[in-house]
C-alpha cells in the first residue's frame, strides 16, 4: 500500500531527508516537500558573501529543481498541523500524510528587541549581506559592534567567523588600525557546548587580532540614534552594528502539542520522533538536551545527520521493517578566519559526562575541504 510523506522545510534537514527518502523508496510512495521559500539558501556559504567570495545566486538554488527527482515540491507557508487527524493545512491546500518530518528551523526575530532591526545588518538575513558588504567598502574608521542578542542561536561559530573575517577585510584595505572590533555575547565563552579548551581557542584567535570579546553581556535595546547598544548594566556606542537576532520557534509550531519545556520541539535524541507516532522533527526546530545540561548546538551538520536517520528508519516502516538506526550526536564545523585559512572543530555532542570535541588547524586545508562540501552540497541536492 503506497504511503504519502510529507516534509516540512526547504533547509537542509528537509533536503536530506527528501532526497534519502526519493532515492530509497519505490515511485508508489509520495515524498512532498512544502517551503514558503521559492528557493533554497546555503547558510555556511553567507560570510562568503560578506567577502565577496561569492555572489548571491551561486549559493542559492530553486526548490522547483527537487521535481525532477520525483520529490514533490509545494509553495505555500505552513498554516496548521493536526497530528490528530495527520493533516497538514498550508496557504495553497490540505495535505493528508502517513509519515511528518517537521524541518521548518527556527524563525529570526529581530523585531524584539527595541531599535534593533533599524540599527544594523542582520548577520543571517541573505539579503542584508551583500548590503553590509557593500557598507564596509566605505567603511574607514570608528568602533565595528557584532552583536549575539540572545541564546540559542544557529551555527554557534558564526558571529566568531563574521569577526574575524571583517578583520581580515578591513586589514587587506590597510584600515583596521582605525577601527576598532567588539563582540558581545550573552555567553560565558565561545561555543561553550564544545567545551572549555574549544572556547579557549577561539578567544585566543581574537585576541591574536585585537577584537575585543565580551561576553555574559545581557541586551536590552539599541538606540539608533545615538548609535547605542543598551545591555543590563551598560551602555556601547558603535558606527556600525552587525547581529545575530533573536531566534525563535516557528508560530505554527506554537499552537500545537509538540512543544517540550524548553519551548522548542521535543523529541527522542536518537530517533527524532516526536511523542506522536510517525511525527519526527529535526533541525534548529528541536532541544536536545546533552549529558552536560546544554542543549546540542543548533546547526545544519547535526540537522543533516538527524535527517539521515530519520530517513532510514521511515523507509524501514514504510517497508514493514523494524527501525534501528539511531543518530549518535556526532557533528562538525568549519570555523573561517579569511587570508584562504579554516579551523575544524569534529566531536562527539552526546559523549558522557560531557561533549568530546577537538579543534584543528587553521589551515588552508580546512578552507577548501568547506569549498569541496559546499560544490558536492549544491550539485547532489538538486
Amino acid at each position: 500500500m503506497s504511503k504519502r510523506i510529507v516534509i516540512l522545510g526547504g533547509g537542509i534537514g528537509g533536503l536530506v531527508a527528501a532526497n534519502r527518502l526519493r532515492k530509497k523508496l519505490a515511485r508508489e510512495h509520495e515524498v512532498i516537500l512544502v517551503d514558503r521559500k521559492t528557493r533554497h539558501e546555503f547558510n555556511p556559504s553567507f560570510l562568503w558573501v560578506l567577502t565577496g567570495e561569492r555572489e548571491v545566486p551561486q549559493i542559492c538554488k530553486d526548490l522547483q529543481l527537487l521535481e525532477k527527482k520525483g520529490i514533490q515540491y509545494l509553495n505555500a507557508e505552513v498554516q496548521n498541523i493536526d497530528v490528530t487527524n495527520k493533516q497538514v493545512k498550508t496557504s495553497v491546500k490540505n495535505i493528508s500524510y502517513d509519515f511528518l518530518v517537521i524541518a521548518l528551523g527556527a524563525e529570526l526575530s529581530p523585531q524584539s528587541i527595541p531599535g534593533l532591526s533599524d540599527s544594523g545588518y542582520n548577520l543571517y538575513q541573505l539579503e542584508e549581506i551583500p548590503k553590509l558588504r557593500d557598507f564596509i567598502k566605505g567603511f574607514t574608521s570608528g568602533t565595528l559592534a557584532i552583536l549575539v542578542c540572545k541564546l540559542p542561536f544557529k551555527c554557534p561559530a558564526a558571529p566568531y567567523e563574521s569577526a574575524l573575517l571583517m578583520d581580515y577585510l578591513l586589514r587587506e584595505k590597510g584600515l583596521r588600525d582605525k577601527i576598532e572590533i567588539k563582540l558581545f555575547t550573552p555567553e560565558g565563552i565561545p561555543m561553550k557546548v564544545a567545551g572549555l579548551k574549544i572556547g579557549e581557542a577561539v578567544k585566543q584567535m581574537l585576541r591574536e587580532r585585537e577584537i575585543v570579546f565580551n561576553p555574559n553581556q545581557q541586551l536590552t535595546s539599541i538606540d539608533p540614534k545615538k548609535k547605542e547598544v543598551h545591555f543590563k548594566d551598560k551602555k556601547e556606542n558603535f558606527d556600525l552594528l552587525v547581529y545575530v537576532p533573536p531566534h525563535k520557534i516557528p508560530k505554527v509550531l506554537e499552537k500545537t502539542d509538540l512543544l517540550s519545556e524548553s519551548g522548542w520541539v521535543g523529541v527522542n535524541p536518537k530517533t527524532l520522533e516526536t511523542k506522536f507516532p510517525r511525527v519526527f522533527a529535526l533541525g534548529d526546530a528541536v532541544n536536545i538536551k546533552l549529558p552536560s545540561g546544554l542543549p546540542l548546538p543548533k546547526a545544519g551538520v547535526f540537522a543533516h545527520g538527524e535527517a539521515e536517520i530519520v530517513a532510514k528508519n521511515i523507509v524501514a516502516q514504510v517497508n514493514e521493517e523494524e527501525p534501528r538506526h539511531e543518530f549518535e550526536g556526532k557533528g562538525s564545523c568549519f570555523l573561517e578566519i579569511g587570508y584562504g585559512k579554516a579551523a575544524y572543530a569534529t566531536g562527539n555532542f552526546y559523549h558522557e559526562p560531557k561533549a568530546q570535541v577537538k579543534m584543528k588547524g587553521p589551515g588552508r586545508i580546512w578552507h577548501w575541504g568547506k569549498v569541496l562540501f559546499e560544490k558536492w552540497w549544491l550539485w547532489h541536492s538538486f
